[in-house]
């Protein structure tokens, strides 16, 4: 799996870090990060669906 680097805010990450854990929702940061990212693309095809955007074929 391709690593990726990207640089978030203090305070985005401290808000991440209290869903990761033994108490939280992900195992780790990269859970959270993937989960998050699959979230908004299936959100913004439904954006783009709605106004004819998407290419039914993909």
């Amino acid at each position: 799996m391709p690593k990726i680097s990207v640089e978030i805010p203090e305070e985005l990450l401290a808000d991440l870090d209290e869903h990761v854990g033994d108490d939280g929702k992900f195992v780790n940061r990269s859970d959270a990060v993937r989960a998050s990212i699959r979230k908004t693309l299936d959100l913004l095809d439904q954006i783009d669906s709605r106004h004819g955007r998407l290419d039914e074929n993909e």
